[in-house]
C-alpha cells in the first residue's frame, strides 16, 4: 500500500511599521494555523527586527506542530511581506521610511536563521494578492489594492498576474503626489498621499485641529487629555459616536483617498479596488464619501466597471498574501 502523502505548510509573515504578524497555512491555502503578532520595535535596528521575525516564525511552527501531526521538515518555506521598495531578486529591502531601513538583506537573514527557503515581496503586494486569492477581490482580473496603516502601500494585479514593474517599485500608491507643495513625507518628498491619509497622518491632523481651534470634541477625553496619545483608531471611535471634529477628519481622509483611487481607476481601469488596514474600521463614514469623491473625479466608464470594497481578511491579508507570493515565486501557482 502506498504511504499517505504528508501535508506541507508555508509560513507567512507581514512586517509592518508597528506590528509583525505571522501565521502558517497548509500548502494549498485551505487551512490556517498559529497566528501570532508582536510589536516591530524598529528603533532597535534592522538586525533586531529580523531576530524578532525569526522568533515569531519559530513560535508559529511550534503552534502548528501542536495542532497537527506536522514535523518541522513539513514546513517548506517562509514568505515575507515588508514595506518599501525592494530588490526581490537579491531579497533586499532598499528603503523602508517607517522602519528607517536602507539596503537591508532581510530574505537572507530569515533563511540563515531558520534554515529554510524564504521569499520577499512588498507587504502591500502581499495584502493585495491575499485579498485576490482568498478575500474581497477574489475573481477580479485587474485589481488595485491599497493598505492603510503606519504607511500607505499598494499592489496591482494586471490581467490576472501580480505586477512588479521594471524594478519592483510598482504600486507605491502612498508616495504618489496629491499636493505639489503639501506636507512633508517620511520618504523625503512633499504632498504624498501617505502624508495625509496614513494612520499617523490622521492622528497628526486631529491634533493640529484641536490645538488650533477651540472645538468641543470627544477626542481629548478619550485619551485623558494627552493629545499625543491620539491615534487613527481614536478618531474612528469618536466619529462613530458622532463627534464633529472626528467626522471632519474622516471626511477629509475619504477625499484624499478618493482622489488617489480616482487617479488609479483612470490609469488602470481596474474591476476591483480593495482597501485594507485599520482605516476600514471607519466603515461607511469613510467609504460613502470616498466613493462619492471617486465618482466626482474619475471617468464614468472606469467608475462603473469597478467595485470599491473593504478588505475581507482583516489582520490576515498580508499573511495570506505572503504565503501566496511564496507559492508564486516557487512556481506553485495559486490553484489547489
Amino acid at each position: 500500500m502506498a504511504s499517505k502523502k504528508r501535508k506541507r505548510y508555508i509560513v507567512g509573515v507581514d512586517l509592518g511599521g508597528t506590528n509583525i504578524v505571522a501565521g502558517a497555512m497548509s500548502e494549498d491555502g485551505s487551512e490556517h494555523y498559529g497566528m501570532r503578532s508582536i510589536s516591530t520595535s524598529p528603533e532597535q535596528g534592522a538586525e533586531a527586527v529580523a531576530d524578532r521575525i525569526v522568533g515569531l516564525v519559530e513560535g508559529v511552527i511550534l503552534d502548528t506542530m501542536a495542532a497537527t501531526d506536522a514535523h518541522r521538515r513539513d514546513f517548506i518555506g517562509v514568505g515575507v511581506g515588508a514595506p518599501g521598495p525592494m530588490d526581490r531578486e537579491r531579497g533586499v529591502v532598499i528603503v523602508a521610511p517607517n522602519l528607517g531601513w536602507r539596503d537591508f538583506p532581510l530574505r537572507d537573514r530569515i533563511t540563515e536563521h531558520l534554515g529554510m527557503p524564504a521569499t520577499l515581496d512588498n507587504d502591500a503586494n502581499c495584502a493585495t494578492v491575499g485579498e485576490w486569492w482568498q478575500g474581497a477581490a477574489k475573481g477580479g482580473r485587474n485589481v488595485v489594492g491599497m493598505t492603510i496603516g503606519t504607511g500607505i502601500g499598494g499592489g496591482l494585479i494586471i490581467n490576472g498576474e501580480l505586477f512588479h514593474g521594471s524594478s519592483d517599485v510598482a504600486g507605491e500608491i502612498g508616495h504618489t503626489t496629491i499636493d505639489l507643495n503639501g506636507r512633508h513625507c517620511k520618504c523625503g518628498n512633499y504632498g504624498c498621499l501617505e502624508a495625509y491619509a496614513s494612520g499617523p497622518a490622521i492622528a497628526t491632523r486631529a491634533r493640529e485641529i484641536l490645538v488650533r481651534e477651540e472645538s468641543a470634541s470627544l477626542l481629548p477625553s478619550l485619551v485623558g487629555g494627552q493629545l499625543d496619545q491620539i491615534t487613527a483608531q481614536t478618531v474612528y471611535d469618536a466619529a462613530k459616536r458622532g463627534d464633529a471634529v472626528a467626522n471632519e477628519i474622516v471626511r477629509d481622509t475619504a477625499r484624499y483617498l478618493g482622489a488617489g483611487v480616482a487617479n488609479l481607476l483612470n490609469t488602470f481601469n481596474a474591476d476591483v479596488v480593495v482597501i485594507a488596514g485599520g482605516v476600514t474600521q471607519a466603515g461607511d463614514t469613510l467609504f460613502v464619501p470616498l466613493q462619492a469623491e471617486v465618482r466626482r473625479r474619475a471617468f464614468r466608464p472606469a467608475v462603473e466597471a469597478a467595485r470599491i470594497v473593504p478588505g475581507a481578511l482583516p489582520g490576515t491579508a498580508g499573511v495570506v498574501g505572503a504565503v501566496a507570493t511564496f507559492r508564486l515565486d516557487r512556481g506553485l501557482g495559486l490553484g489547489s
